[in-house]
């Protein structure tokens, strides 16, 4: 990490950026983990440069984390294709205040980072530094060692192709939190009947297990079916485990903990104020982004 410094030149100009390059990679990647490897390559890279040479901290940081997040999300996919049960992003907690910017909430948003998974890697990598980030396609040319026409024509692919796919969820932070935290009421008190009642009757429960825990690993869908699987999932909980609705990617989420360690992460979509997809986090490999 930056402690780890060659001169004070180097740990403040990184440290300084250092939120923008992990919010950069992890958008990039889906994956907390992925994202802090990338983040901790690009300081040691960082750290062999004399500050003096370099015009701008931020560029050369970020086009230095870009590369590295687009060769890292090329490795992943390979590891993806022998993944266990459906795949999900990797879960994190985000400030509270994140949720009242709808842009902001939406960039960083399970559901969102879900389709970026569609798109070839310099698609994302365009569209997050574009529509995340607002850098302007001449600085984005430069930080992907590509002409601009080449990237403009990226960045036109990608919003199309999330145009397509991206269903566009309720955003109101007060009935999502409201709605959440009615979810978690019923979840507690095993109440079938309330549970149904904010699930939307055609809603899809999505599970990443990663094959190292129980969950399902296909799809349940229908108020129905996904109420009582929740039902028996809240049973099956660890003794003397914690729960509550914390902020995850964007939005309120329900975070279960057993011994200060996060054992689950239900993110919640709404279309209309009824739950209309759940996505499933319960692979302990994926949950470090929630244990802060």
């Amino acid at each position: 990490m930056a402690e780890e410094v060659a001169g004070a030149p180097h740990e403040s100009s990184f440290v300084k950026h250092r939120g923008l390059l992990y919010a950069v990679a992890y958008r990039t990647l889906g994956s907390a983990k992925e994202a802090e490897d990338v983040v901790q390559e690009t300081w040691l890279r960082w750290s062999r440069v004399d500050p003096a040479t370099v015009v701008d901290p931020e560029a050369f940081l970020v086009r230095v984390t870009i590369r590295l997040a687009i060769d890292e999300l090329r490795s992943a996919r390979v590891r993806r294709e022998a993944y266990v049960g459906p795949w999900l992003p990797e879960p994190v907690l985000t400030r509270p205040d994140i949720a009242d910017d709808v842009t902001l909430a939406d960039s960083v948003s399970t559901a969102l980072l879900l389709v970026l998974e569609a798109l070839s890697p310099l698609e994302r990598a365009v569209f997050v530094l574009r529509e995340a980030f607002g850098y302007p396609y001449v600085e984005i040319a430069r930080f992907l060692g590509r002409g601009e026409p080449a990237v403009r024509q990226l960045a036109h692919r990608a919003r199309k192709a999330v145009e397509n796919r991206h269903r566009r969820y309720d955003s109101d932070p007060a009935t999502r939190q409201q709605v959440t935290e009615r979810f978690l009421a019923a979840c507690s008190g095993g109440d079938i009947a309330a549970l149904i009642v904010v699930l939307a009757p055609d809603v899809t429960m999505v599970s990443d297990g990663g094959g190292l825990t129980g969950a399902p690993r296909r799809p349940i869908h229908g108020s129905d079916r996904v109420a009582r699987a929740i039902v028996v999932l809240s049973r099956q909980q660890p003794v003397g485990s914690t729960v509550g609705v914390l902020p995850v990617n964007g939005g309120p989420g329900v975070v279960v903990r057993c011994d200060g360690e996060t054992v689950l992460v239900m993110t919640l979509h709404l279309v209309r104020g009824l739950v209309q997809t759940i996505h499933v986090v319960s692979s302990p490999q994926k949950l470090t982004g929630t244990t802060g």
